[in-house]
């Protein structure tokens, strides 16, 4: 499911309208981001736990030309499905 299909899932299902539903799901989003961003952890119980991760200094390879290129640390997002989600996938 993409943006617009929860978008049009929760306008279909409640009594807002598409305009409030993009407002609350463009808040949520932007607020997930800063918070990541800002290294905090967010868990949604019974989904998954969002964090950051650090990911090393590397050297990787440029594939066009080749040539060797120094990767800076940095963070990236991670996620971890909660247990109970993890489940329900499996059964």
């Amino acid at each position: 499911m993409n943006k617009s299909e929860l978008i049009e899932s929760l306008v279909n299902n409640s009594y807002l309208s598409r305009k409030d539903v993009n407002d609350c799901i463009d808040e949520i989003i932007n607020f997930c981001s800063e918070s990541l961003s800002q290294g905090k952890r967010i868990e949604l119980r019974g989904f998954g736990t969002f964090s950051t991760r650090l990911r090393k200094e590397r050297i990787a390879r440029n594939p066009k030309t080749g040539s060797s290129v120094r990767v800076e640390a940095k963070l990236h997002p991670y996620f971890r499905a909660a247990k109970s989600l993890r489940t329900n996938l499996i059964s």
